[in-house]
């Protein structure tokens, strides 16, 4: 009888089915699919967090006036804003502005950096350059630009030739003390192993201090580009009859509120594109770092 029923319970646990376990293919893909997930969120709340904290703030500027927080004289609603920006456009009136200030930002900007870099690598690199410059570098450095837009004007005119000068002023420091520290600061292991390799002194600037220093230039070269815009704008507001200074100073002036954020507005996308080309051209020329 006992066998009997041993029998029965056999062919029973063969009839059951079993649970299917999983094989490590199938593990392996599951794990990947999961990290490949936490990646995905990761990366999207990365680009998400910037887009919220702008949110935040233009929905606190667009409901603050509404609710009385603020005087909507004083500080229109966004929309408004956005609504005046828009009819600026529209009459071409704010792309004359744009392309003023773009245009004398740009000419000194770009003379800066002709000036400035070779300037700093021969400061950097040869002691006799340096102690012979010096003195009236530090003299300089030290002076503010807008404290010499009198002498500028006075010296220049009050044209377009006294504004480039000024940009270039105040781009020239940042540009040059960057490239300075780059170059002394560049590992001398390196230079000593290039030396040991038979590298000449053209082919050592070219294949191992300048993209060793190219980092430390480009955090010059993003500073003057938000020094030539301020800089700008204010002497636009001083003394000019086009750009985005004497727009917002026009508006203020006019009590066209809207327009006046609007200049405002657009001066921050300005630098926001700078901003954006300038660190694309850093990652261009300085593939061989890791960029996070």
């Amino acid at each position: 009888m006992s066998s009997a029923v041993q029998v029965l319970e056999k062919v029973a646990d063969r009839a059951e089915p079993k649970a299917a376990t999983p094989t490590r293919p199938t593990r392996v893909r599951t794990e990947q699919a999961s990290r490949l997930i936490a990646a995905t969120l990761r990366l999207g709340w990365r680009a998400l967090k910037p887009t919220v904290v702008i949110a935040l703030f233009l929905a606190l500027w667009e409901s603050a006036p509404r609710l009385g927080l603020v005087d909507e004289v004083f500080l229109p609603p966004f929309s408004v804003v956005v609504q005046a920006f828009t009819d600026l456009v529209a009459s071409g009136e704010m792309w004359e502005h744009v392309s003023t200030s773009l245009t004398r930002s740009l000419s000194g900007f770009t003379l800066a950096l002709l000036v400035a870099i070779p300037v700093g690598i021969g400061i950097a690199w040869y002691r006799q350059v340096a102690e012979f410059l010096n003195p009236i570098l530090e003299l300089f450095r030290n002076t503010a630009a807008l404290a010499l837009l009198p002498v500028f004007v006075l010296i220049l005119g009050i044209g377009e030739t006294s504004k480039v000068a000024l940009v270039l002023y105040a781009s020239f420091f940042p540009i040059l003390l960057n490239t300075i520290t780059g170059v002394r600061t560049v590992d001398p292991l390196l230079i000593k192993s290039a030396v040991s390799l038979g590298f000449g002194p053209l082919r050592l600037f070219q294949k191992v201090v300048l993209p060793a220093a190219v980092p430390s230039i480009f955090t010059g070269v993003r500073m003057a580009a938000a020094s030539s815009i301020l800089v700008l704008i204010a002497a636009e507001m001083v003394g000019a009859r086009a750009g985005l200074g004497y727009l917002i100073t026009a508006a203020q002036q006019n009590f066209q509120i809207p327009n006046m954020y609007a200049g405002i507005l657009a001066i921050s996308l300005l630098g926001l594109a700078f901003n954006g080309i300038l660190v694309a051209l850093e990652r261009r020329f300085s593939r061989w770092r890791n960029h996070s």
